[in-house]
């Protein structure tokens, strides 16, 4: 049997890290699609099959109070901020402030970071960017991705002079090649609030279930911290 699985990026790493004893304990293998929180809703909307949806609170509630998601059925995972990454064995930019982190991006070669209208960081650091007065500035060396995955990976392996990128911490700690900076400067700061849920039309609902309570339970506290998330 296999749990399908529509989940937004920043639980990438602890769901790899919690398929195996997933495996053991039921049987079942995890049949995960990651992306931006945004695409994942979208595709659960549109009739995508999904047992369990893990999505940022706010997204979970929602589909609740639709009717896609079962009432009672969900868990918090944790919080994960929003931070800024560099390429590995690059100098870490100053970023502790508004004019610090502005001045580093204007510094930079590319700007990488995740899908501005459906990511969570993604739509974030857009706001930050124009906060900052920079979007139009910087327009050039924008480079924007799916997903916080994808922007990491685009950023280890850029070519650019000072590359700097902006995705969820969880995503950072995730990527080779790329090394967390610092979340962002406390004006700029995101907080999201990862909840697992089981699926309306879940084919499986005890498995369901039994893969949200593993994900948010008090056994895999460790591994969600290894990840990034905040408990």
């Amino acid at each position: 049997m296999r749990i399908r699985l529509l989940s937004g990026g920043a639980a990438h790493a602890v769901v790899a890290a919690l398929a195996a004893p997933f495996r053991a304990e039921t049987g079942c293998e995890i049949d995960g699609t990651f992306s931006a929180v945004g695409a994942m809703r979208e595709q659960l909307l549109a009739g995508a099959p999904a047992d369990v949806v893990i999505l940022s609170r706010k997204l979970v509630d929602a589909l609740v109070a639709s009717g896609h998601v079962r009432a009672g059925s969900c868990a918090d995972l944790g919080v994960v901020r929003t931070g800024i990454a560099v390429r590995a064995g690059d100098a870490f930019p100053d970023v502790a402030g508004a004019a610090a982190l502005g001045a580093a991006l204007a510094a930079a070669g590319e700007v990488h970071f995740p899908d501005p209208e459906r990511a969570t960081a993604g739509i974030h650091f857009a706001g930050v960017l124009d906060a900052l007065g920079l979007r139009g500035a910087l327009a050039a060396r924008l480079r924007t991705h799916p997903n916080g995955a994808a922007a990491m990976r685009a950023l280890a392996a850029s070519g650019a002079a000072r590359p700097i990128g902006c995705t969820q911490i969880t995503e950072i700690k995730a990527t080779p090649g790329v090394a967390l900076v610092a979340p962002l400067p406390a004006e700029f700061e995101l907080a999201t609030v990862y909840t697992a849920g089981v699926c309306a039309r879940a084919a499986a609902p005890d498995a369901a279930r039994r893969l949200v309570a593993l994900l948010a339970g008090e056994g895999s506290r460790a591994v969600r911290r290894e990840a990034g998330f905040e408990l």
